[in-house]
């Protein structure tokens, strides 16, 4: 699997997320380690890097939300925005009809979405968007440092983007990978964000038994 940079060309408007941009080496080097270690339908080779760790934000409905909600569910996490084109989308898709090809055994994941652009990502915003994609799926947002913080811990990385000679808008250019991790925290897999929705669901059903 190959986790990268992605680049959507969505303008809006403009905010101050040029704090989270950086460290892109980090992620490139992560990304090379994770294609040693998994295989295309995510099945495993070695031991995967630390990722993950304790996390407060609030849900599109409103609530706060902590890496501890979720009590005894397995979290597919996903990091984007909902003025991403293209890759977001296909993305949260995928994710969606994965958990319904899981049947029953869906109840045991709970996904989420956790957004890169809090200005453009209220949490009405957020609403509207994750729940075009599914009822199960929840969006997760708070201030810019905590999301900056959120983002370090899983390897993120997003990066302001302007057209050349456009300066009424932005785009992100963020890395893409679907973290599975388990009900005790602990990070089981990266998915490929380009797998389809029944490789996704292998991926997935690998570790619910």
């Amino acid at each position: 699997m190959k986790a990268k940079l992605r680049r959507n060309r969505k303008p809006g408007r403009r905010n101050g997320l040029a704090a989270l941009a950086g460290g892109g080496a980090a992620v490139l080097l992560l990304a090379g380690l994770f294609m040693g270690l998994m295989g295309p339908g995510g099945e495993r080779h070695g031991d995967l890097p630390s990722i993950g760790g304790p996390f407060n934000l609030v849900s599109s409905e409103g609530a706060p939300v902590t890496d501890r909600s979720f009590p005894g569910r397995y979290l597919l996490i996903y990091f984007g925005y909902s003025a991403c084109r293209d890759v977001c989308p296909a993305t949260l898709n995928n994710m969606a009809a994965a958990l319904g090809r899981l049947g029953g055994k869906a109840a045991l994941v709970q996904p989420l979405f956790i957004t890169i652009d809090p200005v453009r990502d209220t949490q009405a915003v957020l609403h509207h968007y994750v729940h075009a994609f599914s009822p199960r799926l929840l969006g997760l947002t708070g201030t810019p440092a905590e999301l900056r913080r959120v983002a370090d811990e899983y390897r993120i990385v997003s990066v302001l983007h302007r057209e050349a000679g456009d300066t009424r808008g932005y785009a992100l250019d963020h890395s893409s990978v679907v973290y599975l991790m388990a009900p005790d925290g602990r990070f089981l897999a990266p998915i490929p964000a380009a797998a389809g929705e029944m490789v996704m669901a292998r991926a997935i059903g690998r570790y619910l038994g």
